[in-house]
């Protein structure tokens, strides 16, 4: 394996993405989500969303940066409603894919897309 050990809770990759509000972001991952996780002073924003981590930054030495990130959840149909309801705009209604997901797709008012989906069939 090419990679070194992560920090502990860490794993191999650790999304990250650079917006003009943190405390914002992290609202929308909390209430959509049910992301955990707080906003320290001076370093990125450690939000857990089920058993994965993505940290969220404050733009100032780095440009805005979104992310794209598919997220699996227990209700695509659930999830995709409460993300409306949060404000994120729709780019797939919910689907069923051919390769076995359940899956939605929106953005949020920064840019970032998400995939929210669930297994229908493996």
């Amino acid at each position: 394996m090419s990679t070194g050990r992560p920090r502990p809770g860490y794993r191999s990759i650790t999304p990250r993405v650079f917006v003009d509000d943190v405390y914002k972001l992290v609202a929308f991952l909390r209430s959509v989500f049910d992301a955990s996780g707080d906003v320290p002073s001076g370093r990125p924003a450690e939000i857990r969303i089920g058993d994965s981590l993505i940290q969220v930054a404050s733009t100032g030495e780095r440009s805005a940066f979104p992310a794209f990130l598919y997220v699996y959840v227990d209700d695509a149909d659930r999830i995709f409603q409460r993300a409306l309801a949060e404000g994120a705009n729709v780019i797939e209604e919910p689907s069923d894919t051919p390769y076995g997901d359940r899956r939605a797709m929106v953005s949020d008012s920064f840019g970032n897309v998400y995939q929210i989906a669930h297994v229908i069939r493996d």
